[in-house]
């Protein structure tokens, strides 16, 4: 399994300068963002030059490039395998290569600020939850343990915006902010990846949500070894093959949790109980294989309609039912 990263959002990514800054950060901010698109280009292609990364002018901002490695040179193939991207601003450059025996990548800045830590709760004005958030919890039946360990926060000057924290290597890599109104908007993105990736991190069997609270949900029945897609699901599958590595960009983050997915050997998938979950479900399966996944079927709510998704089930049946649902998951066949 191949994959990779292309951000749909706003990407922050970090890096360390190849020359001291004489500017403070604040000139050096200013000095950046003032900077003429096609003068920070020059600046990034001139940074990379000495990697053995050359670019030509049709290297442009806002698109993906595949490039010769110059680390792997494409192996026995020549493979174009280093896929490049300037941002559409030109403030950074970042690349990897998807030769799985390569894999170098990297990031380079327009500016010479040397950004040497990542972003951490103090940097993203984020605080413990408020009485009123955990409130909202408690009544879906997520316990303060649970929401602590996951480290979910509020934004300290919006007291009412649930953010979860994306981390890998125990490090905010993202951030997603969910109103009680459920409106969702994502935060800077360092590496889009899934919700939870640190719990899986070991795991050999590992459950997939279609959100944040039902990765929770399914801690309070017992299973830390599941994660959430940060994305939602899509309008329905699609009728074209999944499309190369380079352009799947609205799963990325399936590519960008590689790591942890290949050693993966039962992938339970528990998606929500509606047309796009359904979608999802299948969406996920043409990448990680048929072979390793399982569904799990949400039950009858009623005699006219079924369980909706983890949360549901938990707040209405009770973890234990939704830890015995999840062990009933079937071997994965189609969207239905």
């Amino acid at each position: 399994m191949k994959l990779r990263n292309m951000s749909i959002c706003q990407s922050w990514w970090l890096c360390r300068p190849l020359t001291k800054s004489l500017f403070s950060p604040q000139t050096q901010r200013f000095w950046c963002h003032s900077l003429p698109l096609s003068t920070k280009v020059k600046i990034l292609k001139h940074k990379v030059e000495p990697l053995g990364i050359s670019l030509d002018n049709s290297c442009l901002p806002g698109n993906y490039h595949n490039l010769f490695c110059p680390k792997c040179k494409g192996g026995q193939l020549m493979e174009r395998s280093l896929s490049f991207h300037i941002i559409t601003d030109g403030e950074f450059a970042i690349w990897r290569c998807f030769r799985p025996i390569c894999g170098w990548a990297g990031q380079v800045s327009a500016d010479d600020k040397e950004l040497d830590n990542k972003p951490d709760e103090e940097s993203l004005g984020l605080e413990p939850l408020g009485p009123k958030l955990v409130a909202y919890f408690k009544e879906r039946l997520i316990s303060e343990k649970t929401l602590s360990r996951n480290s979910v926060r509020q934004l300290s000057d919006e007291k009412n915006v649930i953010a979860f924290t994306y981390k890998q290597n125990g490090l905010i890599v993202g951030c997603k902010y969910r109103t009680m109104e459920k409106r969702f908007w994502q935060g800077k993105v360092i590496d889009k990846v899934l919700y939870g990736l640190d719990d899986i991190s070991h795991a050999t069997e590992i459950i997939i949500v279609e959100g944040e609270i039902d990765k929770l949900s399914l801690e309070e029945a017992g299973y830390q070894n599941c994660v959430s897609v940060p994305d939602g699901a899509p309008g329905k599958v699609s009728s074209k093959d999944p499309p190369p590595i380079e352009k799947d960009t609205a799963y990325q983050y399936l590519w960008n949790s590689k790591d942890y997915l290949d050693k993966v050997v039962r992938i339970i998938l528990a998606t929500d109980n509606d047309p796009p979950g359904q979608a999802l479900a299948e969406e996920l399966a043409r990448r990680l294989g048929r072979e390793r996944c399982w569904q799990v079927r949400w039950p009858k709510k009623d005699e006219l309609s079924f369980f909706k998704d983890a949360n549901e089930v938990l707040k209405y049946m009770g973890a234990n039912a939704l830890k015995r649902i999840v062990e009933k998951a079937e071997p994965y066949t189609c969207a239905h």
